[in-house]
């Protein structure tokens, strides 16, 4: 008989209050990590895969039952790599907290003016959510006293270590020898161990889940073949078969995803664009029509994709290889998130399909290769996107009356279907000379 979260040592009111929002049965990491956390005293490294429940581990329920709310001091600082992610994590505490008002939950990140922080400040805080720069700009003012943590929790902390290493290191140089460090993981990158060895107590204890396929269970890992000038054609025909569903695709630099994006809106797909260098309103709005589903793709890069989490999210396309197994373990954990199935897919170009091994071999997972799709199925495919384009374009407004009759009178004996033949031949010619034109350069 599988566990519940009674079994955990979860207290009554908490579970209520899953109950009401339909969370029934506990992941690996929830099943693990949770009665550690209320029973032990120790450290904790949870190495898990992205999407198996970490937060709801750490943060949904065994803090939550061990806040002592009676006390006005700040007792839980949880960090994020990103603003994205922080307000997840945010939204779902106070969600979970709801059980018991008496329990304060704020977040700290930029974006929100430090202003309207150092107000809530002044009222009884008991866990805090931040990004690691607006919690050190906030120590630095001598706004927010940490003194008084007993709990520091890192989520995602191998994104976070990567570009934000010095900034977390000097977040446990502030808070009290004696906090209790939770981190959750999903894979060990030196920069992990370094930070374990150096300020986790020596008795820490490491809890992995789910690690025996660090790939993601759910998932099914592709790639295809395709030559540089066709990759563009293969992503549009992957994406039109695919439409109604919601993915991801990562792309290495900010220019290749302002450049993606825009094809992907001159093609009349429903898309949207997030990297460092747009600012957060659009990123939060970008985001936000994501989450609700507005958006259907979702083009990416890595660092502004940390933290994701949509449960709906069906495929993950790798437009460009990552530079490391880390960030192929977090770029395909964006889908089958929580138990439910999804796939990952890789476009490479010929001389990157002996890196395929690499990844197989690190990771622990198996690709299969899909052949691209043939000429044929592109012309269709993009013929098909030329009509969509023609039925969402809007009336130019600004011709005569005249001139439209003009043209009406051309069109004056066709039938729509007549005319829909015409208009589709014309169209193919035009693609013929075009191509032919691109065979003799």
């Amino acid at each position: 008989m599988s566990k519940q979260f009674s079994d955990l040592g979860i207290n009554r009111e908490l579970q209520a209050r899953l109950k009401d929002i339909d969370i029934v049965e506990p992941t690996e990491v929830q099943k693990k990590v949770i009665p550690f956390i209320l029973q032990r005293k120790k450290d904790l490294v949870a190495l898990a895969k992205t999407g198996t429940g970490k937060t709801a581990a750490f943060g949904l329920l065994p803090l939550l039952q061990l806040i002592n709310p009676k006390k006005n001091t700040i007792q839980v600082i949880i960090l994020a790599s990103t603003r994205e992610l922080g307000q997840q994590i945010h939204a779902n505490l106070n969600l979970y907290a709801s059980y018991n008002p008496e329990i304060s939950v704020i977040g700290l990140f930029g974006g929100t003016t430090i202003k309207s922080q150092l107000e809530v400040l002044k009222r009884t805080v008991h866990i805090v959510v931040a990004t690691p720069g607006r919690l050190l700009d906030l120590i630095d003012r001598k706004s927010i006293d940490v003194s008084t943590t007993s709990y520091l929790v890192l989520d995602e902390a191998d994104e976070m270590v990567d570009a934000l290493h010095a900034e977390v290191e000097n977040i446990f140089k502030e808070v009290p020898k004696t906090s209790r460090i939770l981190m959750f993981t999903a894979t060990m990158p030196g920069r992990i161990k370094q930070l374990v060895q150096n300020y986790l107590s020596k008795n820490a204890t490491t809890i992995e889940a789910d690690m025996h396929s660090i790939g993601h269970q759910g998932i099914i890992h592709q790639y295809t073949i395709v030559d540089p000038i066709e990759k563009l054609d293969i992503l549009l025909h992957f994406l039109y078969a695919r439409e109604g569903q919601q993915g991801i695709i990562f792309c290495k630099t900010k220019a290749a995803v302002n450049k993606l994006g825009k094809n992907l809106a001159k093609n009349k797909f429903s898309s949207g664009t997030i990297h460092g260098s747009l600012t957060q309103g659009i990123r939060d709005r970008v985001m936000g029509q994501f989450r609700e589903g507005h958006i259907k793709v979702l083009i990416a890069t890595d660092l502004a994709a940390r933290g994701i989490d949509v449960k709906n999210v069906s495929y993950v396309v790798n437009y460009h290889l990552p530079d490391t197994y880390e960030t192929y373990v977090h770029r395909s954990g964006r889908t089958a998130r929580a138990g439910s199935k999804g796939l990952s897919l890789t476009i490479l170009q010929k001389e990157e399909v002996k890196d395929i091994a690499g990844f197989e071999n690190e990771l622990g997972i198996k690709f299969k290769e899909v052949k691209k799709a043939d000429s044929g199925s592109i012309e269709e495919n993009n013929t098909l996107l030329w009509a969509r384009k023609i039925f969402k374009t809007k009336p130019n407004r600004t011709v005569t009356d005249d001139f439209k009759s003009k043209i009406k009178t051309i069109f004056h004996h066709l039938t729509k279907e007549e005319l829909i033949e015409k208009v589709l031949a014309n169209h193919l010619n035009y693609l013929e000379q075009t191509n032919k034109g691109k065979q003799n350069k």
